[in-house]
This record gives C-alpha cells, structure tokens and sequence, in this order.
C-alpha cells in the first residue's frame, strides 16, 4: 500500500493516486505501481522503435511473441498453440472462420444467454450465413443466470460447436469446466472457452480441462491495455484443417516469403494472424502480465475472497438483491447485485466515484471486483457511502 492510500484511509478522503476503492478489476485492473512499468515499458519500446538502425521490428515482433509465450504458459498451452488478436471478439471470429463450412452448416452452435453480449452479437450475424442454428438457452424465470444443468441439457447431438462463457460478466456465475468438458466427449462436438473474467484471478490449466479453443484478453484481472486479445487453439483442431479465410503475410510460417504464387499456411497457430500484427498493446500489457504470474500462487485470489465476503455481508446489511452466487466455488471474483428500485443505478455510480469507489452498472445492476489494490479500509469507506 503507497503512502496516497495510508493517508486516504487515515482521513477518509480518496486521493488522486488511491485505489484502495477500485473495484472495476471485471473492466480494468490495476496494480502496485502500474503506471510506472508500463510508463517504463512504453519509454523503451519508443527508444527502440526510433532508433537509427534496423533492428527495431526485431524487437517488436520479440515483445509481441514474450506476451503470447506467458499467455500460453498460464493456461498451460505450447507457445505453438496461441495467437494474438485485438480482442476477445476478433480471436473468437479467426477461429470460427477457420472451421471448415461443414463443420457448422445445418448443425447448432449452443451459448448461453449470460455470455459476453459481443460473442453472441458475432454468432447470431454468422449463422445465416454459415447455415448453422444459433441455441442459446435461456436464463430460467425470477433467476439470474443460466444454471450449468440446463446448458449441458440443451447440448444435444446436432451441437457442433458450445461455447462456454467461464465467468459470467454480468452475475460472476462460474461454470464447472469439468462437467462442460465431459458434456463435450460424451457428445462428441468442438467446445469453445471464454476465460476473460476469471483468468489472472482463478487458476485454470488446459491439462486438467482441456478446450478446443480458449480466447482471453489481458485486461481486468491481467492488469493490462486493450487492443490485446488472446486466443488457444488445440493441436488436434490445428491438425484438422483449420483454413480461416481472412490471411496475410503474417499467416505464413516465414512472413518474408512475398511470392504470390506460393502462399502456405503457418503450421501452428501462427496461422491466425493476418497481416502486419498489432505490437503497441502487447507491449504496454507485459508489465501486468509479468506482476501477475510474479505473485505467490492464489495470494491475489485470497485477498479478493476476504473482501468479496464482506462486499457480501454489507450489500446484505444494506438490503440489495445479490445476484451472485454465494457458494464461492460457484462465483468468479466479482460480486453484482440490484440496485434497489428507488436507486438510479447509473447516478450511483457517479456519486460514489465522487467519493472514491469505482464501480460500473449495467442497467439496473451494480458490479463490484476488488483485487490487489482494494483495501479493507476502502470497503469501510464504502459501506458509509452505500446507501441502503
């Protein structure tokens, strides 16, 4: 904790530099002395972008390929099965259209009614095109999030493709990656993996749940920039002929090779790049990543378990509707709850920022992430600001 944060605490007045109010990790995480590395980080790339040789795309593509080899490593994949996006959205979108057309056409794609709204915005605009039926399965009346059991229910044998949302953005619901994966053997379809809420925080590792395709950002809990989407695909879906349409120099496995005539695909995941790739994000995302994996195994997660109990204990004291799971197996790392019908929920979130809390809503719910830099002193703060 920096001195701006002591003495907020001690006063009960936020400070510019205090984050011990911060709980928007579900959007943007932050950690001790983040402005500093990725200031540093940034400086250097400058330094040797603007350099008076010629090695600076050596340096570039190196600092691209350091992040995507610590985004392997911790979900547990081969550097060889990863590639960079710019979002979570495009790295689902090369996959899709890597899928051989009879993969999909005539088939269904499954999703949950609670998964990341741009992932269902993707599927609902390619199933006509690509001839598939888009099943997404419904949140059950007077709950708040699709239970595991109706999603495995509705996965049925005309599923292709079941994309699974691991922690929902909008209630912190966890699925059991276990029982998703099961589901996808007995059925014998491809399974995909949004991991955007729940990696950096939550332990997760292909070699005990293993998933087609994983995709990921190294915003929120990776304390990162946007314009860094990740994603995983499987050697054996590498293995059978994924061929996304959407290809460029960098979608080759020597990126020099300019003969028109000679064009191959990257024999690894290389493939799903396109054209010039995107360096600046991953760039100014290395030092959350690097702070990140530097943490004692499930310190983080530890701190974010004692603070969302008492997030917990005080939106109970206060009377608002929980709409996150209780059971902490069952929970990401976030708490949302509605905000009770004589609040405006968005003028909410205004006052508090005021007085030094950072929360979003949407519509008429209010989403609360602490994480590293959230303190319990932060919380007391809160709970005299909350209103019941």
């Amino acid at each position: 904790m920096n001195q701006a944060t002591r003495t907020a605490d001690a006063t009960n007045t936020p400070h510019a530099d205090d984050f011990s109010g911060w709980l928007m990790y579900h959007s943007v995480g932050v950690y001790p002395g983040h402005r500093q590395a990725m200031t540093e980080a940034l400086a250097a790339f400058a330094a040797s972008w603007c350099a008076p040789d010629d090695t600076r795309w050596d340096a570039a593509l190196a600092a691209r390929a350091h992040l995507l080899s610590d985004w392997a490593a911790l979900i547990g994949a081969n550097d060889a099965n990863v590639f960079g996006a710019q979002n979570v959205t495009d790295a689902f979108a090369r996959y899709l259209d890597g899928l051989a057309d009879e993969t999909l056409r005539d088939r269904t794609v499954l999703v949950a009614a609670d998964c990341f709204p741009s992932l269902h915005f993707l599927l609902s605009g390619l199933a006509a095109r690509r001839g598939f039926t888009l099943r997404t399965v419904a949140v059950r009346a007077g709950e708040d999030y699709v239970r595991d059991e109706d999603f495995i229910e509705a996965w049925t044998g005309d599923v292709a493709l079941a994309l699974v949302t691991w922690v929902s953005s909008l209630t912190s619901k966890r699925v059991n990656l276990a029982a998703m994966c099961e589901a996808a053997r007995r059925r014998g379809s491809l399974v995909a993996l949004d991991v955007t809420q729940g990696i950096g925080i939550l332990p997760f590792d292909l070699n005990a749940t293993p998933f087609d395709f994983v995709c990921g950002s190294t915003l929120k809990w990776l304390c990162g920039a946007p314009g860094t989407g990740l994603g995983y695909i499987a050697p054996h879906a590498l293995a059978h002929d994924a061929t996304p349409a959407v290809r460029g120099w960098f979608s080759q496995d020597n990126p020099f090779n300019w003969d028109i005539d000679a064009f191959a695909y990257a024999p690894d995941a290389r493939r799903f790049d396109t054209g010039t790739p995107s360096v600046l994000p991953f760039v100014a995302s290395q030092p959350g990543m690097t702070w990140m994996r530097a943490q004692a195994p499930g310190s983080v997660r530890e701190h974010n378990l004692a603070l969302c109990h008492e997030l917990i204990a005080m939106l109970d004291a206060k009377a608002y509707r929980l709409l996150s799971p209780r059971d902490d197996n069952e929970r990401g790392a976030s708490i949302m709850a509605e905000v009770p019908a004589h609040l405006d929920a968005a003028r909410l979130v205004v006052q508090l920022k005021e007085a030094g809390f950072f929360v979003d809503s949407r519509s008429r719910t209010l989403r609360f992430s602490p994480g590293v830099c959230t303190t319990r002193a932060g919380l007391e703060r809160l709970a005299q600001c909350l209103p019941r």
